[in-house]
């Protein structure tokens, strides 16, 4: 695939390896700040209670990190076989190229790769359209049974 200069010049800056139960805070906080940063559609009480959730097993997840220079986190992607199951960027580094740079090595892996994303979340959505994942169905509610509907993703390729 090809990017803008801008992406090449972050992908030269990270490097994206598997995370380590030492990156399990940071993960946390990464996901926290993205979510506040984007999910401004999350009742309070739901997103309280979707951090609990995600304290309780995201540092143990087998993650792929994309960490700066200095081996910090700054982004991270939870693939289950050929569905990425979360991408969340710090969003100090939102718009540098560190999602597509994730989003291309899980394609290395997983050529047919299907994700979903929060139909509130048009930023989100407008993302994986910009690099060839087009819909595939639709759910009113996410994987929780909460009123946040989906949007069920495959990864086509771009023309």
């Amino acid at each position: 695939m090809a990017g803008t200069a801008g992406w090449h010049m972050a992908a030269r800056m990270i490097h994206i390896r598997q995370s380590t139960p030492a990156d399990g805070e940071r993960v946390v906080q990464i996901w926290r700040d993205a979510v506040d940063a984007t999910h401004d559609f999350l009742t309070a009480a739901d997103r309280t209670a979707i951090e609990e959730e995600v304290k309780s097993f995201l540092p143990a997840a087998p993650l792929w990190l994309a960490v700066d220079s200095g081996d910090r986190a700054i982004g991270f992607m939870l693939l289950d076989g050929t569905s990425m199951e979360a991408l969340f960027i710090d969003p100090a580094h939102r718009g540098a190229g560190i999602g597509r740079a994730l989003v291309e090595h899980a394609l290395t892996q997983h050529p047919a790769l299907t994700t979903e994303v929060n139909e509130q979340n048009a930023q989100a959505a407008g993302f994986y359209e910009r690099l060839g994942f087009v819909p595939t169905g639709r759910s009113d509610r996410d994987g929780q049974d909460r009123p946040y509907p989906l949007i069920h993703l495959r990864y086509e390729g771009r023309d």
